[in-house]
């Protein structure tokens, strides 16, 4: 049985369950309940029990470790809450021998505000472990000890921040019904039975959902590759409006109905690295009009590897070349492009995923729209699937 945490504790509360993706609406609404006028917001915290074995999953690898999109489980649960800049510290309880692991984890995708402690045989007491640490009065302890404590799901990635505000809000604001520990989660028992502190179930959508089976990992790469999917950011070598590359542009977002194209200039300044970086964008279509050579995918990528982006996501370029009939014979454009292949071998090593596009067009309007339509297909397919093995590939609309 867990000793009983000295008195005063903080709050407690678990974020299982659910919540959509946030409006500004919502999320303003939620911050506001959560820090009413002339208050200030509660001191949070989070801690991660990660100590279990998957057994479930049916993999030797403990789940919360298992690659998605080649990058561990674990890592994809960090972000959500990092992301959330009032969660001050966030606390993960792992076995001894993954301890290292685990360190490696936070190093190689540069996680922030995370502290490590050792985790229990059982996930109470890794939970535990976690609180111990917060609680402020443990030696050379860094951490500072918070009003509420978030429990959350080591392999529950898909948390948002507005249910994450309801969970602080519920625990600073509402008491508990019997209801809610006869249909709650073992934690708020847990809350109740060894720390005298109120508790609340904040209820959510299905969509929050556990990874337990090796199913579940393929479930999470699509949604992520969707997420993800879901911004074009176009990058034209000029300014000229009635360039066809700026057609494509128009069918791209006439053809990608809930896709967000964005459209930027070259990449010469670092004003510009600024305007491109700032939109988190993981998937870019880099049109060459005034080049052929790769003068503008290297300035891209260079962007790209310096931003540090490509260390959470496998980011897609897709290099856009258009030839025309009375242009350079079709072999000689192919064989000068085809030079995208062993430049693309070397990005694929800094997690960027870069293919061509060859929009070989006629004068005719109506051919000239079918074109556009066939490489904005192309477009969406290389985005949305993120397929390494397209890395180097010369495509052909």
């Amino acid at each position: 049985m867990e000793p009983r945490p000295a008195a005063p504790r903080p709050r407690l509360c678990d974020s299982l369950g659910a919540d959509q993706t946030p409006s500004a609406s919502t999320l303003n609404a939620a911050r506001a309940e959560a820090r009413p006028a002339g208050r200030r917001a509660p001191a949070v915290a989070a801690v991660l029990p990660a100590g279990g074995s998957g057994e479930r999953m049916g993999v030797p690898t403990p789940k919360q470790f298992c690659p998605v999109l080649e990058r561990p489980l674990i890592s994809y649960t960090l972000q959500a809450l990092e992301r959330v800049c009032w969660i001050k510290d966030i606390v993960v309880a792992v076995t001894g021998e993954n301890m290292e692991a685990m360190k490696g984890i936070i190093q190689k995708y540069q996680h922030q505000r995370i502290s490590l402690v050792e985790a229990g045989v059982t996930r109470h007491r890794s939970i535990f472990n976690g609180l111990k640490a917060l609680a402020g009065d443990q030696p050379d302890s860094k951490l500072s000890k918070p009003e509420v404590v978030i429990i959350h799901d080591a392999v529950r990635p898909f948390v948002e921040e507005d249910v994450l505000l309801k969970v602080v809000t519920a625990a600073k604001e509402y008491g508990c019904s019997d209801y809610d520990l006869e249909f709650g989660t073992e934690c708020l028992q847990l809350a109740l039975k060894y720390g005298h502190i109120k508790a609340k179930l904040v209820e959510g959508s299905p969509d929050l959902w556990k990874v337990t089976y090796k199913r579940d990992l393929y479930a999470a790469e699509s949604i992520i590759k969707e997420r993800i999917s879901q911004h074009i950011c176009l990058v034209m070598d000029t300014k000229d409006e009635n360039h066809v590359g700026h057609r494509l542009e128009e069918v791209l977002k006439d053809e990608l109905n809930h896709v967000k194209v964005t459209s930027r200039l070259p990449c010469h300044t670092g004003r510009d690295l600024d305007q491109i970086m700032s939109e988190q964008c993981y998937s870019y279509v880099c049109v060459n009009v005034m080049t052929s050579d790769f003068e503008e995918i290297r300035k891209l990528v260079d962007m790209l590897e310096e931003s540090n982006l490509s260390i959470l996501y496998p980011v897609v370029v897709i290099s856009v070349y258009f030839l025309d009939y009375k242009s350079v014979p079709f072999d000689q454009k192919m064989e000068n492009l085809m030079q995208i292949r062993e430049y693309a071998k070397e990005v694929k090593k800094r997690n960027i995923l870069l293919c061509g596009l060859l929009i070989y067009y006629p004068q005719d309007e109506h051919k000239l729209q079918e074109s556009l339509r066939q490489g904005a297909t192309i477009i969406a397919t290389l985005i949305k699937e993120r397929n390494s093995g397209l890395v180097g590939q010369l495509l052909v609309a």
